[in-house]
């Protein structure tokens, strides 16, 4: 099962303990990355590309909870998105 990765206006929540911050995150990518290597042979990536990214799953670091991670709005995110109005 995949998780909804969180964006500007949205953010995970852990439902059963309340966790707003820590979390293990299993993901899946598929990259294309420049690698440079020295004269030695060590390597070191110089530009990394991503195609495409799924979150697999999340696990809370307080409880040790998996898949029972949902998204929430991040606060202030209605309010951002909202347009001001002064009369």
């Amino acid at each position: 099962m995949t998780v909804p990765a969180p964006t500007a206006e949205t953010r995970w929540r852990c439902t059963l303990c309340g966790n707003l911050t820590r979390f293990d995150v299993t993901r899946s990518a598929l990259v294309t990355e420049f690698l440079h290597f020295d004269l030695a042979g060590e390597s070191r990536v110089e530009e990394t590309e991503v195609h495409s990214e799924t979150v697999e799953s999340v696990r809370c670091r307080w409880c040790n909870a998996v898949d029972q991670v949902e998204l929430v709005a991040r606060p202030g995110a209605e309010a951002a998105e909202a347009p001001t109005t002064q009369g």
